[in-house]
Order: C-alpha cells, then sequence, then structure tokens
C-alpha cells in the first residue's frame, strides 16, 4: 500500500502539471488570436471607419502605425522576458493591448483612432514575441511541432475569418465592435496566464539591469527606419526631402545604438544575434521570407479581381488557400527534419518555393481561378515546410535565458522583411505599369480605374505584367533565403541538450 501512494502521487501530479499545460496553450492561442485577427479584422471595416471619422488621407497609418509598434518593441520585449520570464511580459503585453483596443473603441477622430492603434501595437509586439518563445519553452524538442501547428492553425483560421468577421461587425453592429471584442478574448487570455503559467525564479531576475538606453535607441532607431520605408514612394517620393532626411536620421541612429550597445551591461540586442552563424542564418532567412510573402498577400486579390475578373470574396478565396496548406505542411515537417535535419528541411521547402513563385509569370492570360489557387496552395506547403524547422530548430540552439532574444531577432527580421517588401515590390509594379501605360498611373489608380469600369483591356494585361514582375522579385528573394541557409547555416544545428 505504502510503494503504491508515491505512485499514485506522481500520477496525480503529472496529470495536474498536463492539464495546467493545457490552459497554458488555450491561454497561449487565445493571445495569439488577439495579434493575428487585428489587421485583418480591421481591413474590412475602413470604408466605416473612415465614413464616421473622416481621415481619408491618413487611414493607413492605422495600419502602419501598428506595424512598425509591433516591430520595433519585439527586441525590448524579448530581452526583457529572458531578464523577468515570460508571464510578466505576456501580462503586461496583453494588458497594453487590451488597453488600446479599448481606446480605439471610444477614440473620436481619425488622429487619436491611429495613436491608439500604437498603443495596441505596443502590446502585440509582446503578444507575438513572447508566445512563440513560450511555446517553446513549454513542449521538449521532440513535441514542439505540435504546439507549433496549433498556432499556425491560429494564424490561418484568422486570415480565413477576420474579414468576414470584420465585415459582419461593421456592416449590422458598429466598427468599434471590432476593438471591443478583443476586450473579453484577451481577459480570458490573461486570467489563464495568470493562474495556470508558473516559472521557476531564474538568477538574472534578481540581478537584472535594464538596457533602457539601448530600449529607447532601438525603438527610435526601428521607428524612423521603418517609416521611411513605409511612406516612401507613397506619402512622398523616394528622393524627396522628407525620405531623404528619414534614412539619413535612421543611419545615424544605426550607429547610435551599435555604440550604446557595445557599452552595455546587457544589451537589448547582444551581438550573438548576428555572431553565430545558426541565429544570423535564419534570421536572414526568414527576412527574405517577409518579403517574398508580400507578393501574394498584397498583389494577388489585385490581379484576381483585375485580371481574372473575381469579385472580392472570389479573389480572397484565392490568396487564403496557402493558409489551409502552410499548418498541415509546417505540422508534417517534423517527419522530414528527423530524417535528413533543419536546414536541409527548409532547403527543400524554399526550393520548391522558389520553382512555384517562378511558375507564377507563366500563367497564361488571362488564365482560370484555378491555375493561381493551384500554386497558392502549393506555395503555402512549400513555405510550411520552410519556416517551422527553422524557427523550432534555431529555438532549440539556446537555453531559456537566450530564447526570449533569439525568438524575437527572428521574428523582427521577418516582419521588416515585410515592410522593406512592401516597398520594394510597390516601386516594381508602379514602374512597370509606367513602362506598359506610357509613364501614367500606378497601380492603385488603375485598379480604381478598373472597378470604374473605365480602363481597356491594355491596362489589365499592364496589370498582370506588373504582378508577374513582383512574383519574380519574390522568387528571386526565396533564392536568396536558399543561397543564405545553403552557405551560412550549418548543415546540423548544434541542438543544445534537454
Amino acid at each position: 500500500m505504502g510503494s503504491t501512494t508515491p505512485a499514485i502521487r506522481g500520477g496525480a501530479a503529472r496529470r495536474q502539471g498536463e492539464r495546467r499545460r493545457g490552459a497554458v496553450v488555450a491561454a497561449l492561442m487565445l493571445a495569439m488570436a488577439l495579434a493575428a485577427l487585428d489587421s485583418t479584422v480591421v481591413s474590412t471595416a475602413v470604408p466605416q471607419i473612415v465614413g464616421d471619422l473622416g481621415g481619408f488621407s491618413v487611414f493607413s497609418w492605422l495600419f502602419s502605425g501598428y506595424l512598425l509598434a509591433v516591430t520595433v518593441t519585439l527586441p525590448v520585449y524579448g530581452k526583457l522576458s529572458d531578464t523577468f520570464g515570460r508571464k510578466p511580459v505576456l501580462v503586461v503585453g496583453a494588458a497594453v493591448f487590451l488597453a488600446g483596443s479599448l481606446l480605439c473603441a471610444v477614440a473620436w477622430n481619425m488622429g487619436a483612432l491611429i495613436a491608439f492603434r500604437i498603443i495596441q501595437g505596443l502590446g502585440g509586439g509582446a503578444l507575438q514575441g513572447t508566445v512563440q518563445t513560450l511555446a517553446a519553452d513549454l513542449y521538449p524538442l521532440a513535441e514542439r511541432p505540435r504546439i507549433q501547428s496549433r498556432l499556425s492553425t491560429v494564424w490561418a483560421v484568422s486570415a480565413v475569418a477576420g474579414p468576414g468577421l470584420g465585415g459582419v461587425l461593421a456592416a449590422y453592429a458598429d466598427w468599434r465592435w471590432i476593438f471591443l471584442i478583443n476586450l473579453p478574448i484577451g481577459a480570458a487570455a490573461l486570467w489563464l496566464i495568470v493562474r495556470h503559467l508558473h516559472e521557476p525564479e531564474r538568477e538574472t531576475a534578481r540581478h537584472a539591469r535594464v538596457d533602457w538606453a539601448g530600449a529607447l535607441t532601438v525603438f527610435a532607431c526601428g521607428g524612423v527606419l521603418l517609416t521611411a520605408l513605409v511612406q516612401g514612394g507613397v506619402a512622398w517620393p523616394w528622393l524627396s526631402a522628407p525620405s531623404l532626411t528619414l534614412f539619413g536620421s535612421g543611419l545615424a541612429l544605426v550607429a547610435v545604438v551599435v555604440t550604446v550597445e557595445r557599452r552595455a551591461a546587457q544589451p537589448i540586442i547582444p551581438g550573438w544575434v548576428w555572431r553565430r552563424r545558426t541565429i544570423a542564418a535564419v534570421n536572414l532567412a526568414l527576412g527574405a521570407l517577409g518579403l517574398l510573402m508580400v507578393a501574394p498577400a498584397v498583389f494577388l486579390p489585385t490581379y484576381a479581381q483585375s485580371v481574372l475578373g473575381l469579385g472580392p470574396v472570389a479573389a480572397g478565396f484565392v490568396l487564403s488557400v496557402w493558409t489551409l496548406s502552410w499548418p498541415v505542411s509546417a505540422a508534417l515537417s517534423q517527419h522530414v527534419y528527423r530524417r535528413i535535419g533543419f536546414r536541409d528541411t527548409a532547403l527543400l521547402g524554399i526550393g520548391l518555393g522558389t520553382l512555384i513563385l517562378l511558375a507564377f509569370p507563366f500563367l497564361p492570360y488571362p488564365g482560370s481561378w484555378w491555375q493561381p489557387t493551384l500554386l497558392m496552395l502549393l506555395l503555402g506547403g512549400a513555405l510550411g515546410l520552410f519556416q517551422l524547422p527553422l524557427i523550432i530548430g534555431v529555438q532549440s540552439t539556446v537555453g531559456w535565458s537566450e530564447r526570449g532574444t533569439t525568438t524575437a531577432s527572428v521574428l523582427f527580421c521577418r516582419q521588416t522583411g515585410q515592410t522593406l517588401g512592401a516597398s520594394l515590390f510597390g516601386a516594381v509594379a508602379n514602374g512597370v505599369l509606367a513602362a506598359r501605360l506610357g509613364g501614367v498611373g500606378d497601380l492603385d489608380s488603375v485598379t480604381r480605374a478598373l472597378d470604374a469600369g473605365t480602363a481597356p483591356e491594355a491596362t489589365r494585361r499592364a496589370i498582370a505584367d506588373a504582378v508577374h514582375a513582383v512574383y519574380l522579385g519574390a522568387a528571386g528573394a526565396a533564392a536568396l533565403a536558399f543561397v543564405v541557409l545553403l552557405l551560412v547555416a550549418p548543415r546540423r544545428f548544434p541542438v543544445l541538450p534537454e
């Protein structure tokens, strides 16, 4: 009897631990849903928001301001989570996000709404980075694909359901409910985290010194450079005084960041992030992923509507199919990288992705809806095989005290790649249109003319050529990721024993 009692108690403790971990995973999925739904829900309600608050000329900052805030805070939150633990960073970040959501719901003009969206983004950076880090903390290497596939599914469902949910709320309730709906979801996530997430006390937390000077300079540098990329060619020409001033100031701030971080005892962006081959290669490869993702995410809906003649819902379906194959491929990738390793699995994925992107410009004109849909389905599968092994692999090469910084650096590079891609491919598309149409118009004005039924067939062909050029650029970014992994990343990642 006495010998069985410890076994019974041990079994009960394991079951309790599993229930607690399950509750934390549910909280992480809810928190990730907040970040994943945010932009897609808001995008479909823009007409109602502008009609109520005005500010059409600056409404793009509803997205740009949020993106900037998320991106520049990722490195800061990553370091803070390594210093003080994941739980306080996630709780504070979720609270800031929810406060920003509540403020957005009561915004009285477009300026206030943009400011409150930036507050949302300040919390969103903590949600994205810390959730991914906790996913690696909770599960050993063999089980990490399980939680990562769940998180990928959250992103996929959000991408598909977000626009529809935003449209329903804006049409049948009020656009302010788009932000109010975050409150119960976030409150549930916060309650689960506070109640069920228990982290052991770390020595680093007792003797922590926060590099506030580094955090401030990183925030300022990232904000200036990303603003230059987001607004260049949109709000002002690339070679105009505002653009040159922002880029010049950003480069000067880069020098300040390097100086401050070299002198800091515990820098926000430590040098080892770029000195270690594995982390540097993954950062560059996922930066290229962010770059190439812009081609389908931004330009495919325009192609589907303007060239294929599809309606908005059907065009959204053509794009959304890659969010169905991506998480499935990511979940199955473990069976590949356990045999051939993280790097070679990622090389296989991005190699296939390069070929698929190269196939897009060879689609017939005008073509049928199923052709780009099939390519997007295949592309999602290839990128799932590429991204997840790199994230799991790089997280497995560092210990707990470096995992938050490592994860944040990877996400920061991917977000920065997306920002750079939006600017670069926008310039490519507009350049091709100008060449095809005699130097008149850009993609936005041309697609508006098509919507009004005033553009000739030659304009549709010009749009097809512009999008084909963008996909060729995306294929170049994919090829760059392939070369970086092949030449920089070690064939076998230096995984730490658990």
